[in-house]
């Protein structure tokens, strides 16, 4: 069999243009051969690369690690912190360098570095922005090709990438009853959906992570000084950064544990060697972070299930740090009393008498409490859960057999090489998976260097395809059964 002739060029279709789908295409077009390559990224927003998480254009929304730790390449940490010095983004926005000289810039900023790495592939014949939805994905006959059905006409394809955005929150059951009401915010994220809240009105944010973070910041930056309370089962927020960042500290690949208690118990010895040290915490957890693959392979799936399920509301909120400058709003409110945080569960909700009625229970009280409030977000995070039956493109191929569910309800089930699992526990040699949708099978896959390092990854397993035989691409629909 011979090569695939100059001619022939490997039809790519990545869905989503998020960071993820643009970071796949990012390192495909400067890993492989561009002149045998034609990318197709398919995305409603009208740029590539902001996706949910950097396209706002909320001043407050800031990323929430430092810019010395963004890049789109893995090997070259620097990356987006030089593009920054270059363009002079903080000279128009000096609040994004904090006191100990980390630098924050706002989200929209990265999202707009991340668009112009892609610029000078884009209108080349190698990479092309489809903009619109995808509402389905078919495998044709023969399973050589597959075609994407979207807003905006069909993509051909000899290669799919699944790099979905994040799906919408869930609302909760007890705040169905609130869906139609004005002042319930379902999707926190859509556009201006804070404008509405008035400087004077009481506001319930459900949840008490990023997103909530988030929410206050930009609450008060619109000039809102009513009392806000935000509700969550284990009522911890998000922590912020040290003052001042150190090494990764401690070991926990060497001798990874092989259970959810035992990996525990490593995390508090190391806490408690990193106090006597005079080391802060989140050098610890930076070193579960860089560490986190070796651990979650190491972990059979019955503990991987109770790792997610006892501990991952601990780790979210340590991991997932907020940025100094978010943090000092909610410590100024708190201080103020117009800001506070609970433990308690949802119980019921009504919309009575122009205002939001909620019930919850405390965590560790019997009695019901209601209170009233002019607004109501729901920021309880992304429904990754729900993401087969969201996402009508995700929808038809779980139809179809071509994909499935992790067993830990993060997302979709795939090889160690990132290539889709069917029905029938068969790898999906054209059909892969980037970012956080394959964190089932790899564990940490939400931070962006995480994303990063996952992006170039399926990038290389696609380029080796550019030296299959153009009959034998897509011939093989699977590779064999593979324990998720």
């Amino acid at each position: 069999m011979n090569a695939l002739p100059p001619a022939r060029r490997l039809r790519v279709a990545i869905i989503g243009g998020g960071f993820s789908g643009a970071a796949v295409a990012w390192h495909l077009a400067r890993t492989a051969r561009p002149e045998r390559l034609s990318i197709s990224v398919i995305e409603p927003r009208p740029v590539i690369g902001g996706g949910l998480a950097y396209s706002s254009a909320e001043p407050s929304h800031r990323v929430n690690v430092p810019a010395v730790r963004m890049s789109m390449a893995p090997d070259d940490p620097q990356h987006f912190a030089r593009w920054l010095s270059r363009n002079g983004e903080l000279e128009q926005d000096p609040d994004a360098i904090w006191k100990n000289g980390d630098v924050y810039p706002r989200r929209r900023v990265f999202g707009r570095y991340v668009a112009e790495q892609l610029a000078p592939w884009l209108g080349s014949g190698t990479l092309r922005h489809v903009r619109g939805l995808a509402t389905g994905v078919a495998r044709d006959a023969d399973g050589r090709a597959w075609t994407v059905h979207t807003s905006s006409g069909p993509v051909a394809a000899d290669i799919i990438v699944l790099a979905v955005t994040h799906p919408l929150p869930g609302v909760p059951a007890a705040l169905t009853s609130l869906a139609e009401a004005p002042g319930f915010i379902a999707d926190p994220y859509a556009p201006a959906a804070l404008a509405g809240i008035g400087p004077d009105t009481s506001v319930l944010i459900v949840g008490s992570g990023l997103t909530s973070a988030d929410m206050v910041a930009e609450l008060d930056r619109r000039g809102h000084h009513g009392s806000i309370l935000a509700l969550s089962r284990r009522g911890l927020r998000s922590r912020g950064h040290p003052d001042i960042r150190g090494e990764p500290f401690g070991d926990f690949a060497s001798v990874p544990a092989t259970t959810a208690l035992q990996l525990l118990e490593a995390i508090r010895a190391t806490l408690a060697a990193a106090h006597v040290a005079n080391v802060n915490w989140q050098s610890v957890f930076d070193q579960l972070r860089l560490q986190g693959p070796v651990l979650w392979a190491a972990l059979a799936p019955p503990e991987r299930a109770r790792l997610v399920r006892q501990l991952r509301v601990f780790w979210d909120v340590h991991r997932f740090r907020i940025a100094p400058q978010v943090a000092a709003v909610l410590d100024r409110r708190h201080a103020a009393g117009t800001f506070d945080n609970i433990a308690a569960r949802l119980v019921a909700s009504k919309h009575e008498d122009d205002s939001l009625a909620v019930s919850f229970q405390r965590r560790g009280r019997t009695q019901i409490e209601t209170a009233r409030f002019d607004a109501v977000i729901n920021t309880t995070g992304p429904a990754h859960g729900q993401a087969l039956q969201l996402n009508p493109a995700l929808r038809s191929l779980a139809e179809a057999g071509l994909i499935r569910a992790d067993q830990y309800g993060l997302g979709i089930e795939t090889s160690r090489d990132s290539r889709a699992l069917g029905r029938d526990g068969r790898a999906v040699a054209t059909l892969f998976v980037a970012g956080p949708l394959a964190r089932g099978t790899f564990g940490e896959l939400m931070g962006l260097p995480e994303v990063a390092r996952h992006a170039q990854a399926v990038a290389v397993e696609i380029a080796r395809l550019l030296d299959t035989p153009a009959e034998g691409v897509g011939a093989n629909a699977a590779h064999g059964p593979i324990a998720g």
